[in-house]
């Protein structure tokens, strides 16, 4: 073989790799890319599309309708007719400024766009479609106000869930802002040091305080770490000094008696005793440092993954110190407990309907895993019932139903607490769960959150009947 040949062989592998590579290139981009650029909201072709596509309903369970689209001469306008009440659910959808909520999330099913590239190819040559599809949510419009009036300008987060299939009924978040005028008010609202759109309920990451202590719980039946603990009020920690509200001193006290009181020194005790390997799974069973599946943005829960000290553990076994939670992941952690130790995913769409009404898609009930067994959850249900009959969560009292719940009022870096509930009724049946945020209200749990659900749960178990 002369030189000749050799070098066009060479040249024919170089251009056959080039070609692999590409072939390769193309559908990697094909198969993992394509459809996260076509529907992406920020691509400009989305827009081409919705000058000519009626974007679709977003409505409640009931068919309310929360938000539509009318044509004008310019294109359409999207109206939002109940403003700030679902401002961190359906969010906003502006050119100039892109979308959030569920217009981000659900925006190719509101704008009916099929990702299929030969159907791409074909709406090139037929035109796009004229309607979009409707959204139906799983919230519950009344329950929806219910809790908007009852966090009345206070900062933090409501949210109402089935612990048995996840559906949420009503979710806000305070500071809001009202979709239908954003656009007039952006400079403001994004300059604003309240963080007006950040769905707390979702993204706000706050110290948990002792509604952590029903994992701390878990983790203490399930290592037979439930004897009785000795509290003088305050414990001593390698010099640091963790205090009992007040510096009440229990005495001598079981996990129910310690969870009816939430005295920190025994669940302290509990911490030391586990230990942060221990302690850490548990968190993860109930999705600590795990991406939460769900219809919105949502930030992970933290356990601390670097090395714990005494002290460090003995304040996450609190819910204090380092650890921080979601006011979706805590509520998903008490529902997990109502529902026998099966963790739901939690969803906001219902179904997805077409613009004449047909079913395109039904969302089910779907088991993201289980946090314990049903005779540990049994356990700490009856020790939320027991908070709530006797203990620190008297106010969530609903006459002639079993109530189970836990407070907790969490330090944090401003000199004003957080106040928090999670609970559920009836507790022999649940149908409803409940999570309260208030955030830097510098009051107990007990006296400020607890009555809040109380009514709330009352409302929904009225509602859902």
């Amino acid at each position: 073989m002369d030189k000749t040949d050799k070098r066009i062989i060479r040249v024919l592998i170089i251009f056959s790799m080039l070609f692999i590579s590409l072939v390769v290139y193309l559908s990697y981009f094909e198969v993992f890319q394509a459809s996260k650029i076509v529907t992406n909201h920020y691509n400009k072709r989305q827009w081409v599309n919705e000058e000519h596509v009626l974007r679709g309903i977003i409505a409640d369970r009931n068919g309310k309708t929360l938000a539509y689209s009318e044509k004008t001469q310019d294109g359409q306008v999207r109206y939002y007719p109940f403003g700030n009440l679902y401002s961190h659910i359906i969010g906003y959808s502006l050119k100039e400024y892109g979308k959030s909520g569920l217009e981000a999330s659900y925006n190719k099913e509101l704008l009916n766009i099929d990702q299929n590239p030969i159907a791409e190819i074909t709406q090139k040559i037929t035109g796009p479609k004229e309607k979009g599809n409707n959204l139906i949510l799983t919230i519950d419009h009344d329950l929806q106000k219910d809790a908007q009036k009852h966090l009345n300008g206070k900062k933090g987060a409501i949210i109402l869930m089935n612990p048995k299939d996840g559906e949420i009924y009503a979710m806000v978040s305070n500071p809001d802002f009202d979709p239908s005028t954003i656009k007039d008010h952006w400079a403001e609202i994004t300059e604003n040091q309240n963080s007006p759109l950040i769905n707390r309920a979702t993204m706000g990451l706050y110290a948990p305080g002792s509604v952590f202590k029903i994992i701390t719980a878990t983790a203490a039946l399930e290592n037979d770490i439930s004897k009785n603990f000795e509290c003088r009020g305050s414990i001593n920690i390698d010099g640091y000094v963790l205090r009992d509200y007040k510096e009440n001193v229990h005495g001598k006290i079981d996990l129910k008696e310690a969870m009816r009181v939430s005295c920190n020194v025994a669940f302290a005790r509990m911490g030391l005793e586990l230990g942060e390997e221990i302690l850490q799974k548990t968190c993860e069973k109930y999705m600590f440092n795990k991406k939460i599946p769900f219809d919105l943005k949502t930030k992970n829960s933290i356990f601390p993954k670097q090395m714990l000290t005494k002290p460090e553990l003995g304040a996450t076994a609190i819910g204090q110190g380092k650890i921080l939670v979601t006011p979706l992941n805590m509520v998903m952690s008490a529902s997990a407990i109502a529902n026998d130790g099966k963790m739901m995913k939690p969803y906001l769409v219902k179904e997805i309907l077409s613009s004449d009404g047909r079913t395109i898609k039904n969302f089910r009930p779907q088991i993201l895993g289980s946090v314990t067994d049903e005779w540990t959850s049994e356990k700490i249900k009856d020790m939320m019932i027991n908070v709530v009959d006797r203990g620190t969560g008297k106010k969530s009292k609903i006459r002639n139903i079993k109530v189970a719940g836990k407070t907790g009022t969490a330090e944090n870096e401003s000199q004003k607490e957080h106040a928090w509930f999670v609970g559920f009724a009836p507790a022999d049946d649940p149908k409803v769960c409940v999570v309260i945020v208030l955030e830097n209200i510098g009051l107990t749990g007990g006296s400020s959150a607890a009555p809040i659900a109380r009514d709330l749960m009352i409302a929904a178990l009225n509602k859902l009947k």
